[in-house]
């Protein structure tokens, strides 16, 4: 009890600024605790860049933190570009950042700056990285495919089709493979057709030059005749890549084309004579109808015709202009007449 009672009397006796005191103290103790931590959170990325020269303070690893960017990503990626000497002015560190806060593959770009510097050939700038990057290529494929060309199928493999299939002037088939070396453009990589494009258009070349050959043994005995002529038509135009060469990879020799569409053609012919000669036939059946009807109709008015003779010959009796002996004189003619038409078709009828 005599010790409570003292520290109740120690209190009583704290003033006012004392209390201050304490508290400020306390807050201090607080901030140096925040900033300890922060300290061992960047010490790692600030004391890398100290040592090798990238320049990143740590007031910039801190804004970082407040700017969502990650440490691990910039820091590691400008001291590559240091250590590489790359005499990229605008490549700082506010840059890297915009770069990956616009969704860039920062470390790509680097390496990639690093690859075309090394090979010295290769004209490659910041801000042309980042906008192939950005624009979804990938930079450091197309820097080693720059570097080191690139081999592609014509036809791609996995395509349905096995070979390019064209047929020359003599009408021989010939079934071609072919392989094509491409170096990247990196000036035409933004917006530039990608590779399907240059297997179409190198397929539409060698179909086109095996077109314009005589005969297919001129393509059999100097393949790169082919690929003097479709490199001669500058495929590789508005695209992101340069067509180094083309060769020919195999050719075989497919069906005979000519004379499949000769065959076709001349039975296509045959059918068109068949139609034409079975619409004379039908025109000539027509036109014997319509002759019988005719014939039909021409004895039909011979009968009315003979019809009117007895009675004209009635009108004569009584007229007085035909007499009796007239008319038998007529009788025996029409007689004698019958008897011949009988013996003439009897004699027929028995050489027969």
């Amino acid at each position: 009890m005599p010790l409570m009672n003292g520290l109740f009397l120690a209190q009583e006796r704290l003033t006012v600024g004392q209390i201050v005191t304490i508290a400020v103290i306390l807050i201090a103790l607080l901030f140096l605790f925040i900033v300890f931590v922060f300290f061992l959170s960047y010490f790692r990325w600030w004391i890398q860049s100290f040592f090798t020269g990238a320049k990143v303070t740590f007031f910039d690893l801190v804004g970082m933190s407040f700017r969502k960017v990650k440490a691990s990503v910039i820091v590691p990626s400008k001291i590559m570009a240091v250590q590489a000497r790359l005499n990229e002015p605008e490549m700082t560190t506010k840059a890297l950042e915009a770069h990956y806060l616009a969704g860039g593959n920062v470390p790509m770009v680097v390496r990639a700056l690093i690859a075309a510097n090394k090979a010295k050939t290769i004209q490659l700038s910041f801000r042309e990285a980042t906008a192939i990057d950005l624009a979804g290529r990938n930079v450091l494929e197309a820097v080693q495919t720059s570097v080191y060309p690139r081999v592609i199928d014509c036809p791609a493999r996995g395509s349905s089709r096995r070979s390019l299939d064209a047929v020359a002037k003599n009408g021989i088939q010939l079934k071609v493979r072919a392989r094509v070396t491409v170096r990247s453009n990196l000036q035409q990589l933004i917006g530039g057709a990608t590779e399907e494009t240059i297997i179409a258009r190198v397929g539409e070349g060698i179909v086109s030059a095996i077109g314009s050959a005589t005969t297919h043994n001129e393509v059999l005995e100097n393949p790169d005749m082919i690929s003097k002529a479709v490199l001669a038509r500058r495929l590789d135009s508005q695209t992101a890549f340069e067509i180094v060469s083309i060769d020919i990879a195999d050719i075989d020799v497919g069906d005979n084309i000519g004379a499949r569409l000769r065959a076709d053609q001349a039975e296509a012919d045959t059918r068109v004579a068949r139609a034409r000669a079975e619409g004379r036939r039908a025109m000539a059946v027509a036109q014997e109808q319509e002759n019988t009807a005719a014939i039909e109709e021409s004895r039909a008015k011979l009968v009315a015709a003979e019809a009117e003779v007895p009675k004209a010959m009635a009108d004569s009796f009584r007229a007085g202009k035909l007499g009796i002996l007239d008319y038998y004189k007529l009788r025996n003619v029409q007689a004698d007449t019958d008897m011949r038409k009988s013996i003439s078709s009897g004699g027929t009828s028995a050489s027969v």
